[in-house]
Order: structure tokens, then sequence, then C-alpha cells
């Protein structure tokens, strides 16, 4: 297994509730690689738009937010409000906001903290833009009624009264901003292995990448 995490560079983007976020923490874990949530630094930018009063779709006001982040103060569970990412997907549509970040994500992958031998980045341009070069890319996806089925059943496991149709319909216009932004759209990498996770549970989701990272390596 050793052999697996020499330099070893994992790219993991995709759409919300694809389940990328479990299965990088997982391949994390698993490698004993470094684990960055690139969307927890447009949630964070987000989040500090909004706690300014602004509007997050103001290049000035979150180019302004993203300069001064510190991540480390933001609640994790105040990371993953529903408003806060819908914020964190106006955010990352603007040019100088993605700039800001761009070499923080490019240190942490390149330079991992605690002396790890490589790192697993997740969000929706690692494999495109943040890490071209990254020899593992991986776009998971799932279809809009399965991963809408996903996030009502994790706002409901937090006790928050939601409205299927609402979640639905927020997560299809967030699909098409970031899929559609001119700058970084989410999309496949063209060497990235394509990962349908909407009839596959964590365990089936990482197994089924284990076995094409050794592939790689194998080759």
């Amino acid at each position: 297994m050793s052999a697996l995490v020499v330099a070893l560079v994992v790219a993991l983007d995709g759409p919300a509730a694809a389940g990328k976020g479990t299965l990088a923490r997982s391949l994390a874990q698993r490698l004993n690689l470094a684990y960055l949530d690139t969307g927890s630094l447009y949630r964070a930018t987000g989040l500090a738009v909004l706690e300014a009063g602004g509007d997050p779709a103001d290049p000035k006001a979150a180019e302004s937010a993203a300069r001064t982040l510190d991540p480390s103060r933001y609640n994790p569970a105040d990371l993953r409000r529903e408003e806060v990412a819908d914020a964190a997907s106006k955010v990352a549509a603007i040019p100088a906001v993605r700039a800001a970040l761009l070499d923080f994500q490019r240190h942490f992958a390149h330079h991992p903290p605690g002396g790890k031998a490589g790192a697993v980045l997740d969000g929706r341009d690692i494999g495109t833009v943040v890490c071209p070069d990254a020899p593992i890319k991986i776009f998971v996806t799932a279809s809009l009624e399965e991963r809408s089925r996903r996030r009502v059943k994790e706002l409901r496991d937090k006790g928050e009264t939601v409205i299927e149709a609402r979640v639905f319909a927020d997560m299809a216009a967030r699909d098409a901003r970031d899929s559609g932004r001119g700058v970084a759209p989410l999309k496949a990498a063209d060497d990235a292995l394509v990962l349908d996770t909407s009839t596959l549970d964590a365990e089936g989701a990482l197994a089924a990448v284990m076995a094409y990272i050794e592939s790689k390596q194998n080759r």
C-alpha cells in the first residue's frame, strides 16, 4: 500500500451531494494523505460576505473577503448551511475570488502539511484548473434526483424543516451556475475517471476508486 502514496495528488471534482467529500476523506485516511475540502474555502468566503451584510455576487465584496480569509475562524456546521452553500456558488463564479484562493490550494497540494507524502483535494475544478497535473483525477457524479434526495435527508437528519421541491430546484440552479460560469466551470477533466455514485454507497465508491488507483500505479 505504501507505494501508492509516494508523491501522490488525488483530484476529486463533482457537483453537490455526489459523495465526493465522503470519498475524499476516506481516500485520504486510507492512503495516509493530507485532505483539503476546497469548497470550504468558498463557503467561508461566502459566509464572510454574508456576515458583513454584503452581496455574495458583488465582485468587490467577494474578492475582499477572499483575500482576507481566515478559514479557521468558521464553525464547520455554519459552513454547511444552505444559504452559505448558495453564497459559495456565487462567489466561486467571480474570477478574482478564484485567483485569490488558487495559490493556497496549489501550495497545499504540492506541499501537504503534517509531513504527508501527498494530498487529496475535492472541489469543482481541481483536476481542470487547480491541479491539472495530478496523476489521479476523479469526477464524482450522481443523478440530480439522487443528489437532491441525499441533501434532503442530510438536512432533515440535522432537524431542519425542508421542502423537497425547493431543495431540488436550488440544486438544479446551483448545477447550472457551476457548470455555466465562464471561469473554471464544473466539468470532468479529459483524463478523469467519471464515477457515478447514484447506486453506490460510500464503501462501494471507495472500493471502485482504490481499484482505479491501483490499476494506474501498476501500469
